[in-house]
């Protein structure tokens, strides 16, 4: 990276893109920033303890690496002890000898140890194309021919295989019949006459029941969507018609030998052509249709369930505006849909957390919901009615990592329940389905990850902070308090190297009652008695705010970035995350557009009262995709406070954006027609194009030309809004490049753009005068 840099700078340099002033300014040292991104400190730190366990056995084993080498420790998770397996440089002598090829400690790099049917006596490693094997005990290594067969358990099926079966049929249980798609249709064939029957006729692009929805016709054979359920007879068929959506499309001009064009499927906020959902059943035995009524909302989202519920699928259907959820039960047999569930979601549900869970084959239910304000697990019977809550209602209940019906118990992470603990920080948490029991896994002021044993009675918890490098203890789930702390991670290499951790801190929105978190990186020479130029790195959620919190050297490269004169900050607003309950995270609702904004300018004004070498006078903020959008939000709405500003692959028109997206987040208005009953919805939310005579600051905008996620006419048409407007600004179109523009050259610029704009800036107005 380091010479692509120079390179790059001597080019802009050359080419006038950034003057010969910016080499003036002696504070500036170009080579710190290098120094210190995490390519560069790569090796110097240790991130989370990867555990391998031994199958069949309650003990793992896990590497950890020191200046080079390799330390290979074997774990007793019942007794909670560990052992060196081996002393590194003998067996760097000892392969050394067998292979007549020198190693060393730092050299002999192995990363996978076997063990082989319980036998923790010894393991086999392979090296240079040789397989050797190393007695624990007696710590001595010999080159063996072969290592010791895996004595596999029996799994029997209970039918036999089909010999020369196409990768297309698909089996019933029995193997008496198959299904497969052609021509977008449903086909079925019994095995012994092989006769081909036409199940359907309805089928074409874009409403297919093949693996093919593109407007190609599949006129052989080929897979199809639908299903067999369970050891039945019946086919299921769910299919999701597109052919109301209208198209996207791009160029790809570094296509050879000529440029291309990329057109696809996408609905926008407000469309009236969106995805409708299909279900089908057919009795293979009798080739019967058995028809299914699944409508109840207009433009209504439909996701299957296949979970095994004999006789029964279950479904849920969600409205439009994401405000109504329901979860509903089909009988395979008569087609009929029951309603278990329904759910009103004000203002809009939380698509990320949302799960639902069926247990004892779909005689209970386990719902996520935040009717409570943050996000609870609540257990339903098989008949819609509520037994109980299963998590407690202060906290933000997560993904449910193990759930074991056996023993009616959960291990779900949570967010928000450990008092003095920033919210944010994810903990684990072991439950009992009927809300009893309920038990911290996972102790430790940090974010924690956690990996489980295989039969679910240990796991291995990693957690740290930015400010804090990585502790990995064992937990014996049974008993949590007794927990054993495997390895205690620590930043002295990097201090060595003059890295400093980033300064955490909290502090209040600008409605001064919520509290935010965030994180503040400085140059790691820094003088309190001068000023600094602030810069802001901002995504505004709402799904995911994007600060880190685990321990990392130099995330987005902000950390670097700061070395060349910056205090540089990143900090979650109001409505940025789907973690901190219902009303934080709706809090933009309605207005899409500015929601983060008062809360970052409040964030940097609360900071430069609270450290005064932070220079007000000199803001910078810059962002990706959401945090582009948000940029130049920004610096339109806050003219004299931002003073430069890079804005990449920004969704700044979200009417041009994706559907769900727009309408879930802003909201969406539905208007029924009074004669045919038909619903329509509008939407419409503003844009940053809407405020572009706002512009006083240097502003840079980035898009890639190929970028399916944020289509880049919201950049094109934001700088044309901005060339109306008579406003100077820098663009750059990064040709072959999709949503992720985060190379090399995509940091760089950011980089300079901000040395030459924010640590000197010209007096100068900027805007195009027009001369008469």
């Amino acid at each position: 990276m380091k010479k692509l840099y120079l390179k790059l700078f001597s080019f802009l340099f050359l080419a006038g893109i950034f003057p010969f002033h910016s080499l003036c300014q002696d504070y500036v040292n170009w080579n710190v920033a290098e120094k210190y991104t995490a390519d560069s400190l790569s090796g110097h730190y240790r991130s989370s303890l990867l555990a391998t366990w031994i199958p069949d056995t309650h003990h793992f084993y896990y590497a950890i690496e020191k200046k080079g080498a390799r330390r290979f420790y074997l774990v007793d998770a019942t007794k909670g002890k560990k052992k060196l397996l081996f002393d590194n440089k003998r067996l760097a002598e000892d392969i050394s000898r067998l292979t007549q090829t020198e190693y060393t400690p730092e050299k002999l790099k192995i990363y996978r140890l076997d063990f082989y049917n319980k036998d923790l006596s010894k393991f086999y490693i392979r090296k240079d194309n040789k397989n050797f094997e190393y007695n624990v005990n007696t710590g001595k290594i010999k080159i063996v021919s072969t290592v010791p067969e895996v004595k596999k358990k029996s799994t029997g099926s209970g039918f036999p295989a089909i010999l020369g079966k196409k990768s297309w049929e698909k089996y019933s249980k029995d193997n008496k019949f198959y299904i497969y798609g052609r021509d977008h249709n449903l086909y079925l064939s019994h095995k012994d006459t092989l006769e081909d029957i036409q199940l359907t006729t309805d089928g074409e692009p874009y409403f297919s029941y093949t693996s093919n929805s593109s407007e190609k016709r599949d006129t052989a054979c080929c897979y199809t969507l639908a299903r067999w359920i369970d050891d039945t007879h019946i086919i299921f068929a769910f299919r999701e018609d597109k052919r109301a959506i209208k198209t996207m499309t791009l160029v790809n001009s570094l296509a050879n030998p000529r440029p291309t064009t990329d057109t696809y499927k996408m609905p926008m906020p407000g469309d009236s052509g969106v995805s409708q959902y299909d279900i089908a059943l057919f009795n293979a035995d009798t080739q019967e249709k058995i028809p299914v009524s699944i409508a109840k909302y207009p433009d209504q989202k439909v996701d299957i369930s296949y979970s095994s519920t004999p006789g029964y699928v279950f479904f849920t259907r969600r409205s439009r505006p994401a405000d109504y959820i329901d979860l509903c039960r089909l009988d395979i047999h008569t087609g009929k849909v029951e309603e278990l569930i329904s759910e009103h979601c004000a203002p809009h549900m939380n698509i990320q957390l949302f799960k639902y869970h069926l247990i004892n084959d779909g005689k209970e239910i386990i719902w996520w919901s935040e009717r409570n304000g943050k996000g609870q697990y609540f257990l339903y019977d098989n008949n819609g009615n509520l037994k109980n809550a299963i998590t407690p209602p202060d906290m933000v209940a997560g993904t449910i990592m193990k759930l074991d019906t056996l023993n009616r118990t959960i291990i779900v992470e949570g967010y928000g329940r450990e008092k003095g603990i920033n919210p944010h920080y994810r903990f684990f948490y072991k439950v009992n389905l009927d809300g009893k029991g309920f038990t911290l896994l996972t102790p430790g002021n940090g974010t924690h990850s956690i990996d489980l044993s295989p039969d679910g009675k240990y796991l291995i918890d990693n957690y740290s902070r930015m400010d804090m490098p990585t502790v990995s203890q064992l937990i014996k789930i049974a008993s949590p308090k007794k927990n054993t702390v495997l390895e205690e991670s620590d930043d002295s290499e990097l201090r060595e190297l003059g890295w400093k951790p980033p300064v955490l801190f909290q502090i209040k929105a600008a409605d001064d009652s919520t509290d935010l978190y965030g994180i503040m990186y400085l140059p790691f020479n820094l003088d309190t008695t001068r000023l600094y130029p602030i810069i802001t790195n901002v995504y505004p959620g709402p799904q995911d705010d994007q600060i880190p919190r685990a321990f990392t050297v130099d995330d987005n490269y902000n950390q670097s970035l700061a070395q060349l004169g910056f205090v540089v900050i990143n900090v979650g607003s109001r409505g940025s995350s789907q973690i901190r309950g219902r009303d934080f995270h709706c809090f933009g609702y309605g207005n899409l557009r500015d929601y983060p904004l008062a809360d970052d300018k409040h964030a940097i004004e609360t900071l430069a009262r609270r450290y005064r070498f932070i220079d007000l006078d000199r803001v910078g903020i810059y962002g990706h995709s959401g945090g582009g959008f948000q940029t130049v939000a920004a610096m339109l709405t806050y003219p004299d406070f931002y003073k430069v500003g890079i804005a990449a692959s920004g969704n700044h028109d979200n009417n041009l954006y994706i559907q769900w997206w727009g309408e879930t987040y802003h909201g969406i208005k539905s208007h029924t027609d009074s004669i045919t009953g038909k619903t329509f919805f509008t939407c419409k939310i503003p844009t940053n194009n809407e405020l572009a005579k706002n512009l006083k600051g240097r502003l840079m905008l980035i898009t890639g030309d190929v970028d399916k996620n944020v289509h880049p006419s919201t950049t094109f048409r934001l700088a044309d809004a901005l060339m109306k407007a008579d406003k100077r600004f820098d663009m750059i179109v990064m040709p072959g490049m999709d949503h992720g523009v985060g190379n090399t050259y995509y940091y760089n610029l950011i980089r300079y753009y901000f040395v030459e704009h924010l640590l000197n800036p010209k007096k100068e107005h900027i805007d195009i005068i027009h001369h008469k």
